[in-house]
């Protein structure tokens, strides 16, 4: 099957939205557009933006939520679509405001414990990064 969409299409960015917590890290998850996937903001990365700036614009449009994300990102992983195969470069974004509005607002946003978010991810490669967030903002000493 030949691929669908422009190469640019299959370079993607995605941002692991966190706050601190009791319990350490809290992670924010959004619903698919469809509402059947609990999910990360992620997207096409836009021409002239970088990878992390494009997918903390991917996280106020879809989620609703300001911050700045991280600049390395915690992982990488791969998923097919379109007849292709995307990789998505994920970033880590402490959140500083979470909007009452914002454009993609018929999505569900839910807050999760990491253990449970890590839980509530069907996508495989998602949930591998997200078994590394941990380790990842020790290691930055975040």
């Amino acid at each position: 099957m030949a691929r669908e969409k422009p190469d640019h299409f299959y370079k993607q960015s995605a941002v692991i939205p966190v706050m601190r917590s009791g319990h350490g890290f809290e992670v924010l998850l959004i619903t698919s557009r469809k509402k059947k996937r609990w999910i990360v903001p992620k997207g096409i990365v836009e021409k002239n933006y970088t990878p992390a700036n494009s997918a903390a614009k991917e996280a106020l449009e879809e989620a609703g939520i300001l911050g700045k994300p991280l600049p390395h990102p915690v992982g990488k992983y791969r998923y097919k679509k379109w007849g292709g195969v995307c990789t998505v470069e994920v970033f880590v974004m402490f959140v500083d405001r979470e909007l009452d509005k914002w454009l993609e607002s018929t999505r569900v946003r839910r807050w999760f414990e990491l253990d449970k978010a890590i839980k509530n991810v069907e996508e495989t490669g998602l949930r591998k990064v997200l078994e590394r967030l941990e380790g990842f903002l020790a290691k930055h000493h975040v």
